[in-house]
């Protein structure tokens, strides 16, 4: 019975090194393959030129590469690309690149489906399939880099972890991946540029300024109202706003790296007065900013798109309390590749 190979990135470098040892070769061809699979994002032994024809039988008979295929791209009128990601067993997630005139943008997945229940989010209402790998997390950003480089001339310039599923869900796949993205060794790109989205778990939250991580965070807030919060998100019941509020400050205290809340104003839900306080004063208790995001529909009739009115009130109360605020307009509605739109409607 032949045994099933095993993935290769699933290694680290020592461990790449020991095997070529115990096959009666030089240490520091574990290396060379170290640097083909993250330097050069290799998917194939046979591209590994540098090594000999037997060297890569070797590992073609003991491993496998299981990178990513972009199953079918779709490009926005507005730029904006979206990837269905096609896994090693099948599965999809989507990634999506977001162009400006200054920077363009990798928003990946860490799950297949989500986690969690957010009511307003299409992705929230997948059945959460599996957690991703470093290795998916990786090649979904070597991806959108090769097309930022193609299609906008430019290597890509930020990540947000703001796709598919709740990163802190996954939490030592996504900061092995940014290792990864983040090393010299891989894509060397800064940490500063790069943003971790989460729902909000306190216990994750003090754990990533415990761990010392030099990524910036965001919050999905949508409401520093508790009963309002509970119902629009009804996992964060388990996650009162005070236990919110406490891990922030924490991890402000330990970073000394201000939060990012992601806010979006929905009629008759967090459009009055009661809300726009409520924030003022959650956003009192930790250096921050605030992005409100326009809402991308995904069929329900709950959600509707606040009136202008109600988001010139929150940016007005913000601004006189001294917090940065901003209104963020979506990219890519016409494929589905906006906030909250991430659903694999490819997969049918």
């Amino acid at each position: 019975m032949q045994l099933e190979k095993k993935d290769i990135r699933a290694l680290s470098k020592d461990q790449l090194r020991d095997f070529f040892v115990s096959q009666g070769d030089k240490s520091f061809r574990g290396n060379q393959v170290y640097e083909w699979l993250w330097g050069k994002s290799a998917h194939k032994f046979e591209d590994m030129t540098n090594l000999s024809k037997s060297t890569r039988e070797l590992l073609e008979k003991n491993f496998v590469i299981n990178f990513i295929k972009v199953d079918k791209m779709q490009q926005s009128e507005d730029g904006t690309v979206k990837n269905a990601v096609r896994l090693h067993d099948g599965l999809l997630v989507e990634s999506v690149l977001i162009p400006t005139e200054t920077r363009t943008t990798a928003c990946v997945s860490s799950q297949v489906g989500c986690s969690l229940d957010c009511n307003f989010c299409a992705t929230a209402q997948l059945k959460r399939m599996r957690n991703l790998n470093p290795d998916e997390i990786f090649d979904q950003v070597a991806a959108i880099d090769k097309e930022s480089r193609l299609y906008h001339d430019r290597p890509l310039s930020n990540i947000v972890f703001m796709g598919m599923g709740e990163p802190l869900m996954n939490y030592n796949n996504v900061l092995s991946a940014i290792e990864k993205i983040t090393s010299e060794e891989g894509l060397g790109m800064s940490p500063k540029r790069i943003t971790v989205s989460t729902s909000g778990i306190p216990k994750m939250i003090r754990k990533m300024a415990d761990d010392g991580v030099r990524f910036k965070l965001a919050v999905s807030l949508h409401s520093a109202v508790e009963e309002t919060r509970n119902r629009i998100m009804p996992f964060s019941k388990n996650f009162p706003l005070t236990d919110l509020r406490d891990a922030l400050q924490y991890w402000y205290q330990k970073t000394k790296s201000r939060v990012t809340y992601e806010y979006v104003v929905w009629k008759g839900i967090n459009d009055d007065k009661k809300s726009i306080d409520a924030l003022v004063k959650f956003c009192k208790y930790v250096p921050c900013k605030v992005n409100l995001i326009e809402y991308n529909a995904i069929g329900d009739d709950e959600f509707q798109q606040a009136d202008d009115a109600a988001i010139d009130a929150y940016i007005k109360a913000l601004e006189n309390n001294d917090i940065v605020a901003k209104v963020r307009r979506s990219r890519g509605k016409d494929i589905d590749a906006a906030c909250g739109q991430l659903a694999n409607k490819e997969e049918a």
